[in-house]
């Protein structure tokens, strides 16, 4: 059945079950069905919200603007060269906008005061500083380099205006819209309905099906898996056995970490991006950022949170060589700026690797077999 065919039988089934309930005919089971049709239709009223243009100020960006399901629910209009997405007025933010595929799976924001080391993980945003998937929806109609609303209350007052209004109510109560507070959080509620569909977390790589045993790995991308779960170290931080949803993995830990990534020249910040330390006060943690998925990884450059990187091959190739000390010569052909932050780097897993330049190519097959649609 389509998304769209599931839609409309949930809207004739809550008529038909409300009809029922009416006459007195109402059962356990009818009360399961009937949420089960008001949750399709927060869904549905979470895509319409994730998609409207008008909920910016001016009118014309959405949230759908700088998360686009053809680049991986990334913003596929920025480069290297232009690595942060433009807001509604023309402003320009500080990062490179992380993919939203995936990330209702992503843990919530957890603080480990036992852990030795990568006491933070989980958490939306690059730094965290959104505990929860529907907090963090919250955040962007109000940044003014984003969506550009002057307050909640902005937001609601064309939500009210919408020719969604009548479904808003339908999902939330008949009064639902005229609490601005409650509201906002329910919008919230409705996005990160719509965002933990299927429609952003498939599992249908080539890699997905390898792991089950339906198709075969390349030769090339089999010595790039290898590669990954061994002598690259991938899986210290990216656990291919990292299980989450049906023993599928995303392939990351969500720990934070600073990998040395060299500052954006195309990039023009006030001061360097200290990531999580900003968000926790705390020096120790200062330029650490959530580590990816690597899922749609293909589909998602520019790379890093300052966009520094232009493809998969330059981001692998940074990981194999970033501490070398003889620039250019062969097969270590790197040559990298000092990190834009130079506090609490790791320096254990990465940065001299010895990895030879078809061995990189092998790792770069592999992460390719990461991308969604393969069937």
């Amino acid at each position: 059945m389509t998304r769209l065919n599931q839609l409309m039988f949930s809207s004739y089934l809550l008529v038909l079950l409300t009809a029922c309930g009416s006459s007195g005919g109402g059962s356990d089971g009818d009360s399961v069905l009937r949420q089960q049709a008001l949750a399709a239709k927060k869904v549905e009223l979470g895509e319409l919200l994730f998609e409207d243009t008008d909920l910016s100020t001016p009118v014309g960006q959405s949230c759908a603007t700088c998360h686009d399901s053809d680049h991986g629910f990334a913003d596929g209009s920025v480069t290297v060269f232009s690595p942060v997405s433009e807001g509604a007025t023309g402003a320009f933010g500080n990062r490179n906008a992380p993919t939203a595929s995936y990330a209702s799976l992503v843990p919530e924001f957890n603080y480990d005061a036992g852990a030795q080391e990568n006491k933070y993980t989980g958490g939306m945003f690059l730094d965290g500083r959104a505990h929860t998937l529907a907090s963090q929806a919250k955040g962007p109609f109000l940044n003014p380099k984003e969506m550009n609303n002057t307050d909640e209350g902005a937001v609601i007052t064309k939500i009210a205006n919408a020719t969604y209004a009548d479904l808003f109510k339908e999902v939330f109560g008949s009064s639902s819209l005229n609490n601005v507070s409650t509201a906002y959080n329910q919008v919230a509620e409705a996005i990160a309905a719509y965002e933990s569909t299927e429609e952003f977390q498939p599992f249908t790589s080539k890699f997905d099906y390898f792991m089950v045993g339906e198709v075969s790995l390349s030769a090339t991308e089999q010595r790039g898996f290898d590669l990954f779960n061994g002598g690259a170290s991938c899986f210290e931080c990216h656990s291919e056995n990292q299980k989450n949803v049906e023993s599928k993995s995303l392939l990351s830990d969500f720990t934070y970490r600073n990998i040395g990534t060299p500052s954006n020249p195309n990039l023009i910040l006030p001061s360097p991006d200290l990531g999580l330390g900003s968000v926790v006060n705390e020096s120790s943690e200062n330029g650490k950022f959530r580590v990816p998925t690597l899922r749609n990884i293909e589909l998602t450059a520019p790379y890093m949170h300052n966009g520094v990187f232009e493809t998969l091959e330059e981001v692998v190739r940074f990981y194999n060589t970033r501490i070398i000390d003889q620039c250019g010569s062969s097969p270590f052909v790197g040559c990298w700026d000092e990190p834009e932050v130079s506090e609490n780097v790791e320096t254990q897993l990465l940065g001299d690797l010895s990895l030879f330049e078809t061995e990189e190519a092998d790792l770069v097959a592999f992460l390719k077999t990461l991308t969604d649609g393969y069937r």
